[in-house]
């Protein structure tokens, strides 16, 4: 039986090439994210393993949006074998003092509300379907064990990002829903091609450029933690640049 897995930010990034990654080993990937275009060019990178793709746009930071999107995948499927909670976005990089709370509410919104709605639908679906069970996988991103200056709205999202995969992990422990988290860092992407053209700032006040890792090596992962049996689990995975300033930053 083909497994279905659905990833939340698919239309870009680290949700792009994991959904890609996904599709190469066999599984029928839904695809979502508010941007229909976004999502479609993500197929089209694909074209041998197009059939693999559903594309279903979603906000998932709307709870009807996010219903409409299990019930569609439970009509066309009728089960869900991975979720890849995946969906994220930033906030403008200022002091604290000047994030407004438009800001702080959208950024919540997507990072951890997006994921505890998906969350929510998944546990319903896997709980009911036939096998009982599935996956779930969090991006926690480095930021949910250190801070870039300037970034509380992120950071704050992805600390509480940590207490969602335990809670999940743990209550979905007697339905064969596992979870477990994957914390990124400097994935060579859309959003962090300038850490390695032009540099971010440091802890430290200062300006430099950082290493930055291949994209794939983050999907390949992402698809070793999809593929493990439900008796397996990894918990937490780091993967990220080898010599990017995590250990003893600042």
């Amino acid at each position: 039986m083909k497994k279905i897995a659905l990833v939340t930010g698919a239309g870009s990034g680290i949700g792009r090439a994991s959904a890609l990654a996904l599709g190469a080993a066999g599984y029928t990937v839904v695809l979502t994210g508010r941007r229909e275009q976004a999502l479609q060019f993500t197929v089209e990178q694909s074209p041998e393993f197009a059939s693999q793709f559903a594309v279903i746009p979603a906000d998932v930071s709307q709870p009807e949006s996010v219903k409409a999107l299990f019930a569609q995948i439970k009509a066309d499927y009728g089960r869900l074998d991975v979720l890849f909670n995946n969906a994220g976005i930033g906030a403008p990089a200022v002091p604290i003092e000047e994030i407004t709370f438009d800001q702080w509410q959208a950024v919540v919104g997507v990072n951890l509300t997006g994921a505890f709605l998906c969350t929510q639908e998944a546990f319903r679906l896997m709980k009911a379907q036939s096998p009982q069970g599935g996956r779930i996988i969090n991006n926690g991103s480095i930021s949910a064990h250190v801070p870039r200056p300037n970034s509380a709205p992120y950071t704050a999202t992805k600390h509480a990002m940590t207490g969602l995969t335990r809670s999940a992990s743990l209550d979905g422990r007697n339905f064969n829903i596992a979870c477990g988290q994957i914390d990124i860092g400097n994935a060579l992407t859309e959003m962090t091609q300038k850490w390695a053209d032009t540099g971010t700032t440091q802890a430290d006040g200062s300006h430099r450029i950082e290493a930055t890792m291949n994209v794939k090596d983050v999907a390949d992962a992402v698809v070793y933690m999809a593929g493990l049996p439900l008796s397996a689990n990894v918990q937490f995975m780091t993967v990220m640049a080898t010599k990017m300033p995590f250990i003893g930053r600042g």
